[in-house]
């Protein structure tokens, strides 16, 4: 099968995240089996206009501001020279409408649409504009097959109208040589940490706000935050305003085994996010023994289980954060029971199962 995949970014792109690496994790495995991958993506300063990743062939052409216009003309004049069985159509920040301009069958795989949540991060223009682009997709893609990462997408789509014979769920796997429980003894004081892009609709200001509570209980207590971004110096400002500024860390990224190897130490991730279209950094966390505390939201309905992995609780509630994460760090034998079931749930979460699932799909799209 030859498979031509389309998305904002490459695995190798500084600004790479999880679509980049649920996209790569499915493409590589495939080009592994036998199977022709080739991906095209938006360009950035210094890169490579081509190379092999993995097997996969990464084509890369203009920039990330224009790529929902000039991919799909690259890929038209690509499409003169070359054919492909499929097109995986990664819809993860503006749709590229592959169906209007080539007759090869597209498959959109889609991680969450924005919604109203866009203008949490973008202005009214550009929001405005994601939004609408958004409600193009049902009528675009109205005869194509969808592939999505979690049931609240899915449900996301049978509101906005497609039909739900149409749409196939195939759950994210997980790195499991990287994300492991290594069995270190955890941090003396209660650490509780968020992981991911500091962006204004993430709302990890919840997550600090929910520090002063829970240092009444424990005045030890530290909010460990992981990753960098945007919003990184509002969320400073927001934690000295609150006088957290010692119990609120910025770590930054740590990459490889320091990220690890501090999950395994830590007592709790939070996830305060209005929207995901799975949930990535939990089931990460889960795999090194972390309970979740997070919104009652789509995608975190789906990557936490309620009760077993953790908890899900009313977004933006800073009260009820606090409170759940303190019924967690408070009762020793809960953590236990919550940290076993994480470590159980990951089990099934690999990117082999998720590769082959997405194989069969497009065998069938391919063989229709």
């Amino acid at each position: 099968m030859k498979v031509l995949a389309v998305n904002w970014r490459d695995i190798k792109n500084p600004e790479a995240g999880g679509a980049e690496v649920h996209l790569h994790e499915i493409l590589s495995r495939l080009a592994g089996w036998g199977h022709e991958a080739t991906q095209l993506s938006a360009a950035w300063p210094g890169c490579e206009k081509e190379e092999t990743i993995d097997g996969i062939r990464v084509i890369r052409h203009g920039r990330w501001y224009d790529a929902n216009f000039s991919l799909p003309l690259f890929a038209r004049r690509l499409l003169r020279h070359r054919t492909y069985d499929v097109v995986l159509e990664d819809i993860n920040k503006l749709p590229f409408f592959m169906p209007l301009v080539t007759s090869i069958p597209v498959v959109p795989v889609i991680p969450h649409l924005f919604g109203a949540t866009a203008f949490r991060e973008a202005n009214a223009a550009v929001a405005s504009y994601v939004v609408a682009m958004e409600k193009l997709i049902p009528a675009i893609f109205r005869k194509n097959r969808f592939m999505v990462i979690s049931p609240s997408t899915k449900e996301d789509l049978i509101a906005r109208g497609v039909d739900s014979n149409r749409i196939d769920v195939v759950l994210c796997g997980l790195d499991h040589d990287r994300y492991r429980n290594l069995g270190l003894e955890r941090f003396a004081e209660p650490t509780i940490v968020h992981l991911g892009r500091l962006r204004r609709y993430k709302s990890v200001e919840v997550a600090i706000g929910a520090m002063s509570k829970i240092r009444e209980r424990f005045p030890a207590a530290r909010l460990a935050i992981i990753g960098d971004g945007p919003h990184k110096r509002a969320l400073e400002a927001h934690a000295r305003r609150l006088g957290l500024s010692e119990s609120v860390r910025f770590l930054g990224f740590l990459r490889g085994d320091e990220l690890v190897e501090y999950l395994n130490r830590a007592h709790l991730l939070v996830n305060p996010s209005p929207k995901e279209g799975w949930g990535l950094t939990v089931v990460e966390a889960n795999a090194c023994g972390l309970p979740v505390v997070a919104s009652d939201r789509p995608g975190l309905r789906d990557s936490v289980r309620e009760g077993e992995t953790g908890f899900l609780v009313p977004y933006g509630d800073e009260a009820a954060f606090a409170a759940r994460a303190l019924s967690i760090l408070e009762n020793g034998e809960l953590w236990r029971r919550l940290s076993a079931g994480a470590l159980e749930r990951v089990k099934e979460l690999t990117w082999e199962r998720c590769a082959r699932e997405t194989l069969s799909m497009l065998e069938g799209v391919v063989g229709k």
